[in-house]
């Protein structure tokens, strides 16, 4: 199968650092390629991959420092695949919803995996006017503020087996990873970490958007002594911390869509202690890959229970749910349907393209 796989431009495929959607096109690009389909990967210059690389920037728009230049290269990029299309079989993009206009009039199968929050209430009409788009979510919880548009699975992310190696003696200490913000609660990490006698280790990125967060309200919180702050790490430190600590804290307040670091520390033997929102039901199983908790108190008590959770099942939990084969595997049953799709689509409406032709559906459906 022909397949087109359209990044974001912000991060190379795989990033250096910090990078959740790029790092995932790249694990699913390079298993697809490993199963033998001709892949094409439309991201920056600077990324790496055995598949045909179409850039269109020199080298990612941070790595450049170019963010305000991001919808002028995401434009051409979308202008070079719509070029070059035809010579897929199917189209599968990650670049959110700026490809919904395009995409429509692609005589091409195409999908979209919707890789972030769908709770802000100014999605509502856009996606009301794209009802056509098919589209693709992470989690089924992501669902939940819009399930009636055109979903067409959910497809969870995946890593490759032999990228963390499991680590059955960690330190005896607590990990925080990713990103500072409010909706990561890195202030509850810190707390719960403080109420257990347990040191914290803080890796993450800080955004020029949330300098102002951190500073006055998680810089104060760094000065105590069983906090080790470290900022951003790479893709080694990352798998060196995930596996030398007894457990990873997620004690976040938002929606959050999937959770890649979540089967990150699965992949290492590391259990997960996490807040019940968004998709965490669906990645943890409470009290064999980690605990869910609704409050500081259900989370101070959770490490106090670390100890008679088996790393082993943590490992075994990820080789059974969330490999890169997993994740390829599940993508190509759905780009065979859509393959299907828009070819009978195509032979029923030879004069317009397949996106037109659904959306005329979609809209009769709707509005009789």
């Amino acid at each position: 199968m022909r397949i087109a796989q359209v990044s974001p431009l912000f991060e190379s495929v795989p990033p250096k650092a910090y990078g959740g959607t790029e790092r995932v096109v790249s694990y699913l690009t390079e298993e697809l390629v490993a199963m033998g389909c001709d892949v094409t990967l439309f991201a920056s210059a600077d990324s790496t991959t055995r598949a045909r690389l179409v850039p269109a920037t020199g080298a990612s728009l941070r790595a450049t420092g170019q963010n305000a230049t991001a919808l002028a290269c995401h434009t051409l990029q979308l202008g070079m695949l719509a070029s070059m299309a035809r010579s897929f079989d199917i189209v599968h993009f990650h670049t959110d919803y700026l490809q919904f206009p395009m995409a429509r009039g692609l005589a091409t199968a195409h999908v979209s995996t919707l890789h972030g929050r769908l709770d802000l209430p100014e999605l509502v009409p856009l996606y009301r006017h794209f009802l056509d788009m098919p589209v693709v979510s992470i989690s089924n919880s992501q669902r939940a503020p819009l399930p009636w548009i055109n979903w067409q699975g959910t497809v969870y992310h995946g890593l490759p087996p032999d990228l963390y190696d499991f680590n059955p003696a960690p330190n005896n200490t607590l990990l925080f990873l990713g990103r500072i913000s409010p909706e990561k609660r890195p202030d509850r990490a810190i707390e719960i970490a403080v109420r257990s006698g347990m040191p914290l280790t803080i890796a993450a990125k800080v955004d020029a958007a949330d300098g102002d967060y951190f500073a006055a309200r998680i810089a104060p919180l760094l000065r105590h002594p069983l906090v080790h702050f470290i900022g951003e790490v790479g893709e080694a430190g990352k798998r060196r911390l995930l596996g030398s600590a007894r457990a990873l804290l997620m004690p976040i307040d938002w929606p959050e869509p999937f959770g890649l670091v979540m089967i990150e520390a699965f992949a290492c033997g590391t259990p997960v202690i996490a807040y019940r929102r968004g998709s965490v039901p669906e990645i943890v199983t409470d009290g064999v890959t980690g605990f869910i908790v609704d409050n500081q108190e259900q989370a101070v008590q959770a490490v106090a229970r670390l100890a008679g959770l088996d790393r082993q099942r943590c490992r075994q939990a990820f080789l059974q749910r969330f490999t890169a084969r997993h994740m390829a595997q599940a993508y190509l049953q759905l780009y065979g349907r859509l393959r299907e799709q828009a070819l009978h689509k195509r032979a029923a409406h030879p004069s317009r393209p397949a996106g037109a032709a659904r959306a005329a559906a979609m809209h009769q459906e709707h509005h009789g």
